[in-house]
């Protein structure tokens, strides 16, 4: 009896395992297949987290439309708000292929290469001016330029003191205006915005200058008329102190290829001097 009972329960045992084991199997597969579900969810989730992020941190980015008007073209830019002045013009060389050392930007003024576009206040839909040539362009137009100015300089030297000379001194006698900006010795100031006036010319008359960088014109204005100069066609821009006046100079713009042509103004305050010539013979090029 016995033996029969042990038979029975490896019987019993044996018909009771496979039943046990299908179950098992299912499980595996069940579990095996929730995982890959959930490692496929998990890697929608990353994906549509990573697209979200995206969207926000462009979204965090305020930008402005600008008008770009160079060489009479208009070109349309956009640009984050918190750029700076240096900036915008490598943005405006990409589009242009002007150099950025040979841009002059204007808005309201000449733009400042340290502050950003929010804290000048720029506004979406603003004209932006541009002012400048490419190196061809310079090689071309100023190396004739350049020869000049060496042989006047050359040629000053030879001469007597232009306050010395007789055609000076009939308008330096008069002497220093009433109306004359203040000079300020050893200081070198920026372009004023507003015109630069109260100073004579060659006649004794009173002579006012405008510089109108987005057109790249000397303004040079009379009582009788206002004469409009392109910068371009200035040859040479010669000055000098004027004796017992070290706050003030005696300047003249070569509008012609001989000295002939020269207009003088006098009185014209020291600070402003460098700046003038720099921005006439365009000099600014090469900063």
């Amino acid at each position: 009896m016995a033996t029969q009972d042990e038979n029975q329960e490896v019987t019993m045992e044996a018909e009771v395992m496979p039943k046990d084991a299908e179950p098992l199997c299912d499980n595996a597969e069940k579990l095996d297949s929730d995982a890959a579900s959930q490692t496929a969810e998990g890697n929608s989730t990353t994906q549509d987290s990573s697209i979200i992020n995206g969207d926000d941190a462009d979204g965090k980015q305020e930008t402005v439309d600008l008008k770009i008007i160079w060489n009479k073209i208009k070109y349309d830019l956009k640009i984050p708000l918190d750029s700076t002045g240096a900036k915008l013009k490598e943005a405006i060389h990409s589009l242009t292929g002007l150099p950025p050392a040979m841009q002059k930007v204007m808005y309201k003024g000449l733009l400042p290469e340290d502050k950003t576009l929010r804290e000048i206040k720029i506004t979406n839909g603003a004209k932006v001016m541009v002012v400048g040539s490419t190196m061809n362009d310079v090689l071309a137009v100023n190396t004739p330029k350049e020869v000049i100015q060496q042989e006047v300089k050359a040629e000053e030297n030879k001469k007597e003191p232009l306050c010395s000379q007789k055609q000076h001194r009939k308008v330096l006698d008069k002497g220093k205006p009433d109306d004359i900006m203040p000079a300020v010795k050893g200081a070198k100031e920026r372009l004023p915005t507003v015109p630069l006036s109260g100073m004579y010319n060659k006649s004794g008359g009173k002579v006012r200058l405008t510089f109108k960088l987005e057109q790249d014109q000397l303004w040079i204005g009379t009582k009788e008329r206002t004469e409009k100069v392109p910068m371009g066609s200035i040859k040479n821009v010669v000055t000098e102190t004027i004796e017992g006046h070290d706050g003030y100079h005696m300047m003249a713009f070569q509008l012609g290829p001989t000295e002939a042509s020269q207009y003088w103004v006098y009185w014209v305050p020291t600070q402003f001097v460098d700046a003038i010539k720099d921005t006439v013979l365009g000099k600014w090029q090469y900063f």
